[in-house]
């Protein structure tokens, strides 16, 4: 299931009930009007959130759905899956717009560039492929991780993109030339997720090592690290106005951090 939660108060709103399978990833469109969710029942049902009722369920994968992504503008959505493709979906029809094939092994993640035009996507072929949305051709291919690569990020501003690793490292990308800007190292074992703070200062990165850690991009320094889960780390989001950070665990909770002065 996937259950919205109402921060405030901590409580349940809606628990949405439709999948099969365990829910792999899940992200809201960007007014927040309806929410997509992932599964390893290969498929990707979108929903409304508010009436806790599912608006279309999109087919197409021929196995698990390791994550999902809007475009900017809400219109279509990318879904990444373990039978190594990329679809990238038209919301309003419901039909499948691109099939990206360039990947050689499971694709574990995809984002979208914040002006919509470029999406990225990674996997367990260890690289991360860079797309043309438009034409659904690839422009450039990052190799550097020695493991599989798990998550994807563009930066606010849509120059530099961050991956994370099962090989331990987070790396940042220059996305004019290819090249890399810095890797981050401090996790122990394998890092499951990265996300950029919405003013791009900052990066957190989640690992299988238990922590949580916020980085300061500037000085490619670790401003704060946090080892209050029990389980492995599988996902980190920032709040719109960059004050709080969720983190999901393997350890079955889900704490929200107060960033102002790094507590729950």
């Amino acid at each position: 299931s996937v259950i919205v939660w109402d921060l405030a108060a901590g409580t349940i709103l809606t628990e949405l009930t439709g999948h099969t399978d365990p829910v792999l990833s899940v992200a809201f469109s960007p007014d927040g009007g309806t929410l997509a969710s992932a599964s390893h029942d290969s498929t990707v049902i979108v929903w409304d959130p508010a009436g806790g009722t599912i608006l279309s369920e999109l087919t197409g994968h021929t196995a698990a759905v390791s994550s999902v992504a809007f475009s900017p503008d809400g219109g279509t959505l990318a879904s990444a899956g373990d039978d190594n493709i990329v679809i990238v979906w038209d919301l309003a029809s419901g039909s499948a717009l691109t099939e990206l094939t360039d990947h050689t092994d499971g694709v574990l993640s995809v984002a979208f560039s914040p002006d919509g035009g470029t999406l990225a996507s990674a996997g367990w072929d260890n690289t991360i492929i860079v797309w043309d949305r438009a034409v659904g051709t690839s422009l450039t291919t990052l190799t550097g991780h020695t493991a599989a690569v798990s998550s994807v990020a563009f930066s606010p501003d849509g120059r530099t993109l961050a991956s994370a690793s099962f090989d331990s490292s987070v790396i940042v990308w220059d996305l004019a030339d290819g090249t890399r800007l810095s890797e981050l190292t401090g996790h122990t074992a394998g890092v499951a997720s990265v996300a950029f703070s919405p003013d791009g200062r900052t990066l957190t990165s989640a690992g299988n090592d238990s922590t949580v850690i916020v980085w300061d991009l500037a000085g490619e320094t670790r401003l704060s690290g946090s080892t209050a889960h029990t389980a492995a780390v599988s996902s980190v989001a920032f709040s719109p106005d960059g004050g709080t950070l969720a983190s999901g665990s393997d350890d079955n909770t889900v704490l929200v951090w107060d960033l102002a002065d790094r507590r729950i």
